[in-house]
C-alpha cells in the first residue's frame, strides 16, 4: 500500500518536499522529534517545517528520502558519500532507530578510505565544498586530507609531509625547511612542480587552506618551499577560474603563498620569478603588510629586472604600474651597498622604461619625472635615452605649459648629452630656449680648442613663433684668423638688421630681461651685439 505524503519540509529556503511523515520519522530521530513536536503545537494534519541549515541543500536532503523510501538502500559513491555522511549525522540517522541506518553505512564505506586511489580521494574531497562546516566539525576532512597526503607521500620523496602531528612545530610539520641547499631559482614552469600539484589543483580554496591548517603551514606559519610552490601554481590556475564566493580565501592563500616567498628570498627566487609571483598573486587582493613586503623584496633586485618584467608588473591596471616601478626603484637606491655598477644597470633599464611609457597620453608628468628622478645622477654616463624618451612625451603631450615642459628639462645633465643629442635639443621648437643655451654651454666647456665649437644667437621672443628659434654659426676654436673675421662680419650684419627691430621692443626688453629669455644679448651702448663662445 502506497504511503500518502502528507507533511511538507522547506529546505533552506530553496526548495519544498513533500513527504511521507512516517517513513521519514523511521530513520531519521531528529525529523522524527520535530515532526511531532509541530503536530502537537498547530494540531493541524498538513503541516509543515523549515529546516534552513540542511547539509548540501536539497540535493543532500533528496538523497536522503531516496535512502528512506528505498527501505534502507542505496548506492554509495566517491561523490555522495560525504554528503549522506553529514546528512546522516545531521538527521541523527543512528542504529538506534533503525538497523543497518545510514550513519552506519556511510562509516562502513569510508573505513576503506585509505585503499582507495588518489583520484577517488580527491573526488570526495571536493564534493565537500558546499557543505565543508559540517565536514569540517564532523572530522570528515581531517580523515580524508590524511589519505590525500599519505597518497602523495607514498609515491614522492615527500613521504615525511605528514610524518608528524598538527600540534608540531611549522618545521617539522610541514616535512619541508629551508637550508642553503635549496634551488637557486624557481619559475613558472613544469621544472619547478611536483607531480600532484595538478592533481590537487581540483579542490575548492576552502579544503586547500584546511589542508595547510593541518600542515600547520598556513598565513604566517608558511616555511615550506614545496607548499609554496604549490600555492603559486594553484593561484595561476584560480586565476583563469571565476573566483566567485572564494575570492576571500584566494587572498588568504595568496598571503601564505607570499610569505614563503619573502621568506625563502632571493636565494630561492630569481627576480623575474619574483616578478610572476607578484603578477600572480595581485589579482587576489593581497593584504598590505605582504605586498609591502614582496615589493621590497623585489625592489632590492631589480637592477637584474628587463623591461619586460617592469611592463607585466600592472595587474588588471593597464599595461604597466608606474607608482609600482617608482616604489620599487627607491627601495632600490635607499639599499645599503648598492654598487655604482648596479646604479648603471639600473639606468640603462630606467631610460628603456621611460622610452615605453613616453607615448602613454594618460601619463602624468608628476609619474615620468617620478621614474626619470628616481636614480641618483651617476647612475647614467649619458643622458641621450632620458632626453629622447622626454623628446617623445613632449609629442605626446603638446599642450604642456612653459613650465611643466621646464620641469622636465631640469631633470637631464647637460654635460652628459653627447654632441649629436645637443643639436637635436637646441633645434627642437618644444624645448625651452634657456634649456637649449644651457646644453650649449656645457657642451662648449667640455670640448678642446681644436674641436669645433657650437655658438648660438637668440632671437628675441616677441619678434618670432617660438623662443628657441636659434641662428646657427659654426667655428673653429682653431680656424685661421680670417676664417674668424669673415664669420665676425656675418654676425654684425645681422646684428644691424636685428637693431631695427629692437626699437620696437621698448618696454618689453625690461620684462623680458626678468625671465632670463635675453640672456645671451649683451646690451651695449643701444645696441646688441651676439656672444660668442
Amino acid at each position: 500500500m502506497p504511503h500518502v505524503s502528507d507533511f511538507q519540509i522547506h529546505i533552506n529556503g530553496q526548495q519544498t518536499f513533500f513527504v511521507s511523515e512516517e517513513i521519514l520519522s523511521t530513520y531519521s530521530a531528529r525529523l522524527k522529534k520535530i515532526i511531532k513536536q509541530e503536530r502537537r503545537g498547530t494540531k493541524i494534519k498538513n503541516s509543515g517545517i523549515k529546516i534552513d541549515d540542511f547539509p548540501g541543500g536539497p540535493d543532500g536532503f533528496e538523497l536522503v528520502s531516496r535512502f528512506c523510501y528505498n527501505n534502507g538502500r542505496i548506492t554509495l559513491t566517491v561523490s555522495n558519500v560525504c554528503l549522506l555522511h553529514c546528512s546522516a549525522i545531521f538527521l541523527g540517522m543512528t542504529e538506534n532507530l533503525a538497523p543497518r541506518n545510514l550513519l552506519q553505512k556511510t562509516n562502513t564505506f569510508l573505513d576503506g578510505l585509505f585503499e582507495w586511489s588518489l583520484k577517488d580521494v580527491l573526488a570526495c574531497l571536493k564534493s565537500c565544498h558546499s557543505f565543508f562546516d559540517y565536514a569540517d566539525s564532523s572530522g570528515l576532512l581531517d580523515k580524508l586530507i590524511t589519505a590525500l597526503l599519505t597518497k602523495i607521500a607514498q609515491n614522492s620523496d615527500v613521504s615525511n609531509l605528514i610524518a608528524s602531528s598538527p600540534s608540531s612545530s611549522p618545521e617539522t610539520a610541514s616535512g619541508f625547511r629551508l637550508s642553503s641547499n635549496t634551488p637557486k631559482s624557481i619559475r613558472p614552469s613544469s621544472s619547478s612542480r611536483a607531480w600532484w600539484f595538478d592533481d590537487v589543483a581540483v579542490l575548492p580554496p576552502n579544503i586547500i587552506a584546511k589542508l595547510l591548517q593541518i600542515l600547520g603551514a598556513y598565513g604566517p606559519k608558511n616555511n615550506s618551499l614545496i607548499l609554496t610552490r604549490f600555492l603559486l601554481h594553484y593561484l595561476k590556475i584560480s586565476a583563469q577560474r571565476k573566483p566567485g564566493n572564494s575570492k576571500c580565501e584566494l587572498g588568504r592563500l595568496a598571503d601564505t603563498a607570499v610569505h614563503g616567498v619573502i621568506l625563502a628570498g632571493k636565494k630561492v627566487f630569481s627576480c623575474r620569478a619574483l616578478f610572476w609571483v607578484l603578477w600572480i598573486v595581485s589579482g587576489f587582493g593581497i593584504s598590505k603588510e605582504y605586498k609591502v613586503g614582496l615589493e621590497r623584496l623585489i625592489g632590492g633586485m631589480i637592477d637584474e629586472a628587463t623591461l619586460d618584467d617592469l611592463l607585466v608588473s600592472g595587474h588588471d591596471r593597464g599595461v604597466y604600474d608606474v607608482n609600482l616601478v617608482i616604489r620599487m626603484l627607491r627601495v632600490f637606491v635607499n639599499g645599503e651597498g648598492v654598487s655604482v655598477q648596479r646604479l648603471k644597470k639600473a639606468g640603462k633599464l630606467v631610460d628603456k622604461y621611460l622610452g615605453e611609457i613616453s607615448p602613454d597620453q594618460n601619463l602624468k608628468i608628476s609619474k615620468f619625472l617620478g621614474v626619470a628622478e628616481s636614480l641618483p645622477d651617476c647612475a647614467r654616463d649619458c643622458f641621450d635615452a632620458a632626453y629622447r624618451a622626454i623628446d617623445v612625451y613632449l609629442e605626446a603631450h603638446p599642450n604642456l605649459s612653459l613650465e611643466q615642459r621646464a620641469r622636465l628639462c631640469r631633470c637631464l645633465n647637460y654635460e652628459k648629452l653627447s654632441l649629436e643629442a645637443c643639436k637635436e635639443l637646441t633645434k627642437n621648437p618644444k624645448i625651452p630656449a634657456r634649456f637649449a643655451i644651457q646644453a650649449l654651454i656645457s657642451h662648449n666647456s667640455k670640448i678642446t680648442p681644436t674641436q669645433p665649437k657650437l655658438v648660438v644667437y637668440q632671437i628675441p621672443h616677441s619678434l618670432f613663433h617660438s623662443c628657441s628659434d636659434m641662428a646657427w654659426y659654426k667655428t673653429g676654436g682653431a680656424e685661421e684668423e680670417e676664417s674668424t673675421s669673415l664669420n665676425l662680419q656675418r654676425m654684425q650684419w645681422r646684428v644691424v638688421e636685428l637693431e631695427k627691430l629692437c626699437r620696437q621692443m621698448k618696454g618689453q626688453v625690461s620684462r623680458m630681461v626678468k625671465h632670463n629669455v635675453l640672456t645671451t644679448i649683451a646690451p651695449t651702448h643701444g645696441r646688441a651685439f651676439p656672444r660668442l663662445c
